[in-house]
């Protein structure tokens, strides 16, 4: 039997320290885009809950965006009052939030990152997210994500 990544069991860990309830899945192949984790799940791309860290201004800024969606940088760093949101590096996004690109969950990250949620993801009953590593992923729901992540709701297209 193949043991878990560190990253999985690190976020599973946090998970169950901020009271999340859902399941993680791992996925036979990457699921570092919305349409292959929505495709190997069986759900709408639009109840992937993209965690998108984009550098603002220097600081990190995290997405939690819809994966029917992208996210319109210009009006997004206005509406959350940033100079300018940037994609992050591979070296910023594991400097901010121990994850690699592709596998970006929504919580467990070294220190307190700020985040965003796009409230489209409220029409769905299940959302699923990255869990730290690209092929897992945990289901969820917006309240819940809201709950565990503090994020504030944003219009991001």
């Amino acid at each position: 039997m193949a043991t878990e990544h560190a990253s999985i069991t690190s976020f599973r860990g946090d998970l169950v320290r901020r009271g999340g309830t859902g399941d993680v899945v791992i996925l036979p192949d990457s699921a570092h885009t919305a349409a292959l984790a929505a495709a190997a799940l069986g759900c709408e791309v639009g109840a992937i809950a993209n965690s998108l860290l984009f550098d603002g201004d220097g600081g990190p800024v995290l997405i939690l965006t819809s994966g029917a969606h992208r996210v319109d940088t210009t009006t997004v760093a206005e509406r959350i009052g940033v100079g300018r949101l940037e994609r992050a590096d591979p070296d910023f996004v594991r400097r901010h939030t121990g994850q690699v690109i592709g596998g970006v969950s929504p919580i467990d990250h070294p220190a307190p990152v700020p985040t965003w949620i796009d409230p489209w993801l409220r029409q769905h009953e299940v959302v699923w997210a990255a869990a730290g590593h690209p092929s897992a992923v945990f289901s969820t729901t917006y309240d819940e994500l809201v709950a565990m992540t503090g994020a504030v709701e944003v219009e991001v297209v």
